[in-house]
């Protein structure tokens, strides 16, 4: 696809969180979490529901404002240099709200251009995303007529539109088919490759796994452990070491005895 490669310097990480505290009333989401994702790496952040991942990527993102601490994008704060910052950012957000009295070509069009992107850009691109995530046939149907699996690959479609360097995608493989998941999983590695990074949030820990080089696990608004994926393994399967790491115990093997023959 035409403009989605981008190089960054080694030396500034791609996103910083400094100190970002979140509470909705006497309710603690985010607890001071630190968090640094490294320029070019492909970032997981696992943690189980209510964890405060949403809370986290919503406030790096700007949609979001912390009570207290900072994001940073390639060393622009998010909520000093707003604008700055999202022209880096390309976002995927849980239960986005996307133009359905749009046609899908016309809301890849309408947001390339509320980007500032060139008509003749914005043509060539979104043809080219709807091409390769199947939706070409979509493309003239109405956004409010999606599935929940077409609306994943839509957003992707804008968030990729203006060629970020960074990707934030809360939970973007969730309600999408397998085909339409491996050619999610090929753009997004290619995008990495490219020199661009993404983060993206996941309870399928196969995924995780499968596509990144480093993660965080969060727990209670914490952050539990986060580097490479090896070290925050420890020698161990991810989904082992996550339980381990949020306090959890796999259930289901007592109890129910009604439903046992």
């Amino acid at each position: 696809m035409t403009g989605i490669r981008r190089t960054a310097s080694p030396s500034t990480p791609a996103l910083e969180l400094t100190g970002l505290y979140k509470a909705f009333g006497t309710k603690v989401a985010v607890d001071r979490v630190d968090l640094t994702v490294p320029a070019g790496s492909f970032f997981g952040l696992v943690g189980p529901n209510g964890a405060g991942k949403t809370t986290t990527l919503s406030m790096a993102t700007g949609l979001l404002r912390p009570d207290r601490g900072t994001a940073r994008v390639f060393g622009v704060d998010m909520w000093r240099q707003p604008v700055r910052a999202k022209e880096l950012i390309g976002v995927l957000p849980d239960g986005l709200a996307m133009p359905e009295r749009l046609k899908g070509r016309e809301a890849l069009r309408f947001m390339g251009l509320l980007r500032g992107l060139p008509e003749s850009v914005v043509a060539e691109r979104s043809r080219e995303l709807l091409a390769v995530l199947d939706l070409q046939e979509a493309a003239e149907a109405y956004v409010g007529d999606y599935s929940t699996g077409m609306r994943k690959k839509i957003a992707l479609a804008v968030a990729l539109l203006h060629a970020p360097k960074l990707l934030v995608l809360d939970e973007p493989f969730e309600a999408v088919d397998p085909l339409s998941a491996s050619t999610i999983k090929n753009i997004l590695r290619r995008f990495a490759e490219s020199g661009g990074s993404v983060v993206f949030s996941s309870h399928v820990m196969e995924t995780v796994e499968q596509l990144c080089d480093s993660l965080a696990v969060i727990g209670q608004g914490k952050v539990r452990a986060a580097g490479p994926m090896e070290a925050v393994r420890a020698g161990r399967h991810l989904e082992e070491r996550f339980a381990e790491l949020v306090g959890g115990v796999a259930g289901g093997k007592e109890g129910l005895t009604w439903l046992l023959s």
